[in-house]
């Protein structure tokens, strides 16, 4: 019995709820979906997730170890950081973090979505790289997170 209520609230928990997150100010985001080419010697990183599956958690994001806050359903954050360099961008999923590694070439912008899929215990994510059309189609629906602090 107690086996049965657990997969009925864990399910319920993966289908339903929304967690959010602080968003920045409509210009700013105006601004950010402008997708303009990153300033001499920088590369534009999008990284965004849409809604569906894991809905109330929020994920970690970080470049090189380093925070940029928490994602949940229907959100992107926007850094420029220096070009032709190798970047690590990290998630957490379920029982530890998900990388995906790039090296971004100056002068362009590129386009990571995390997604979320089912887990033992809790939904974990994932990151995937996406071309610029399915990025900016999918971010035109978003709103800009603020940078933020990550979760232990």
């Amino acid at each position: 019995m107690n086996k049965t209520l657990f997969t009925i609230f864990a399910t319920t928990f993966l289908f339903t709820g929304c967690a959010s997150v602080p968003v920045a100010n409509q210009e700013l985001t105006a601004s950010a979906k402008q997708f303009k080419q990153p300033d001499q010697g920088k590369s534009g990183l999008y990284i965004y997730r849409t809604g569906g599956l894991g809905a109330a958690l929020k994920k970690n994001i970080k470049i090189n170890g380093n925070c940029i806050g928490e994602t949940a359903p229907n959100v992107f954050f926007h850094e420029e950081v220096p070009g032709d360099q190798e970047y690590t961008i990290s998630t957490e999923s379920e029982f530890s973090p998900n990388d995906l590694n790039i090296q971004a070439k100056s002068g362009e912008n590129y386009f990571i979505k995390q997604y979320m899929r089912p887990g033992l215990v809790v939904a974990g994510a994932g990151l995937k790289l996406v071309d610029n059309v399915e990025g900016q189609k999918a971010i035109k629906k978003l709103n800009l997170a603020e940078k933020g602090t990550c979760s232990k």
